[in-house]
């Protein structure tokens, strides 16, 4: 996915006060002496190893800001085949290694102590549209590849609700947004993979061969191979989409209304959003829905699609968007954010998935808990349902309910009010710990303090499998330290 620059290797930090002992035919420098600690004989590569302080320190944070653990070493790939040189090398001394995308991890997901960050973004490649379907690097980020294919009059069916994250790290933990009701996670959206196991080995992968390393990676958080590569299911784009917004004063009502649409399919994306009142109580309620035009659907028709609905007509907008405006319609509040300086809050996500049957009576008691000071300034919460015969990724755990719910508490702080940090993640491990023992499961991008015992808990049935696979691909168990897993 990544073709090979004309020029030499660059050992930037530590690594580039050394003395090079050797270069191969292309000039490439193979090995350095001196100060570069456990990369000081790196293979040839065609990208760049930084160890210098200010690369290691932008890798030893990410989009959490509360856990920081520093790299030796931070490889800036110019090649898939730097990634795969790297991996061996780092699999002969012992180097744990973790890929990093957009670094929009909360809790330290993909860093690693004293071992080696992998930049995916330099894997940017976009290959042509065909069939239907479309082969990117690991590196490229859903906005871009959103508008690759509007050029060809498709789109990825499923989109999280931020963009800007890049395609790799989605498909290592799930990929869910409102549209998963009806076409599944982004990782059902995948028919072949390009990855790099903890062996050293490049692999192509699908259903149709080594399926069992396919099904291992899809939402596998990184624990069997690096993605370097996906080829991706697209369907019809629309032109624009008629996009709703329903107001709820009852939890009730909200989620059986929701529940309605999603079985009915009567919108293309569901989702909702609640809020805090006036006396700071979390019981506003927003229901947001989004019915596609042509070509992708008929023209959106109100009174249809809003029949039988309960929310109070009063307070309800309808308005008709751009597609692409609507999918990507929280970039401009991201810009407005880091404009405010909120961006660099940390982020202590509490994200859960809610059995269906359950789903009023958890969802009703983690609101009940909440105060306007739990989620924070530019903190957001959702609740939507999903349903789970779309959901077929093994690795991607659900409740064992056909519409789970996803509730998100998505936190701000200020990332120096370690006190509250700490508060917050308390109280993320004890709303788990209720929803969990309802038969709920985490949707593992937040911020919730787990240990060996919980992830063989959350994976369950599915745990052999994914143990047996890091045995065959990731043999000496270097890849991903950071989820804690193994």
């Amino acid at each position: 996915m990544l073709s090979k620059p004309p020029r030499r290797t660059v050992l930037r930090g530590a690594a580039a006060a050394a003395v090079v002992v050797g270069f191969d035919p292309a000039g490439r420098a193979w090995a350095v002496e001196g100060d570069g600690g456990p990369f000081d004989e790196v293979p040839p590569l065609d990208g760049t190893l930084l160890t210098d302080d200010a690369s290691r320190a932008a890798a030893a944070d990410d989009y959490g800001h509360i856990v920081r653990r520093t790299p030796a070493a931070v490889l800036r790939p110019g090649s898939v085949d730097d990634i795969v040189a790297m991996v061996r090398y780092c699999r002969r001394h012992g180097i744990d290694v973790a890929p990093r995308g957009q670094g929009h991890t909360t809790f330290g997901q993909a860093q690693v102590k004293n071992g080696l960050v992998i930049e995916t973004t330099p894997l940017a490649g976009i290959g042509p549209v065909r069939d239907g379907r479309v082969t990117v690097g690991a590196g490229v980020r859903w906005s871009t590849l959103a508008k690759a294919t509007l050029e060809h009059g498709l789109t990825p069916p499923v989109f999280t609700d931020y963009l800007e994250l890049s395609v790799g790290g989605t498909l290592s933990v799930g990929g869910i947004g409102g549209q998963t009701h009806a076409h599944g996670a982004q990782v059902d959206t995948v028919t072949e993979l390009e990855v790099v196991t903890g062996a050293g080995e490049y692999v192509r992968c699908s259903p149709d061969r080594r399926r069992d390393l396919f099904d291992a990676v899809r939402a596998g958080l990184g624990q069997c191979a690096i993605v370097v590569g996906a080829t991706l299911q697209l369907v019809t784009a629309p032109e624009t989409v008629r996009h709703f917004l329903l107001p709820y004063d009852d939890l009730h009502t909200f989620l059986a209304d929701q529940r309605r649409l999603v079985e009915e399919r009567r919108f293309a994306y569901v989702e909702g959003q609640v809020s805090a009142d006036d006396t700071g109580a979390f019981r506003t309620y927003v229901l947001e829905a989004t019915a596609y035009g042509p070509p992708a659907g008929p023209s959106p028709d109100d009174e249809l699609l809003l029949r039988g609905l309960r929310h109070d007509p009063d307070g309800a907008t309808a308005e008709t968007l751009d597609y692409y405006a609507f999918i990507d319609r929280l970039g401009p509040v991201v810009e407005q954010l880091k404009e405010a300086g909120l961006w660099d809050d940390a982020h202590p996500w509490l994200n859960l998935l809610l059995p269906g049957e359950e789903a009023e009576r958890l969802a009703g008691g983690i609101l009940a808990g909440l105060t306007p000071a739990d989620v924070g300034p530019a903190g957001v919460v959702l609740l939507y349902p999903l349903q789970r015969e779309e959901l077929r990724t093994p690795l991607l755990k659900m409740p064992r309910d056909r519409v789970p719910y996803l509730l998100a508490v998505l936190r701000t702080c200020p990332p120096e009010d370690t006190a509250t940090v700490d508060r917050l993640l308390a109280a993320n491990r004890d709303a788990y710990e209720t929803v969990r023992d309802r038969g709920g499961k985490q949707y593992p991008v937040g911020s919730v303090p787990f240990g060996r015992d919980d992830w063989h808990d959350h994976f369950g049935r599915a745990w052999p499998f994914l143990a047996s696979a890091r045995r065959r691909y990731d043999p000496d168990g270097i890849l991903v330290p950071g989820q804690g897993i193994f």
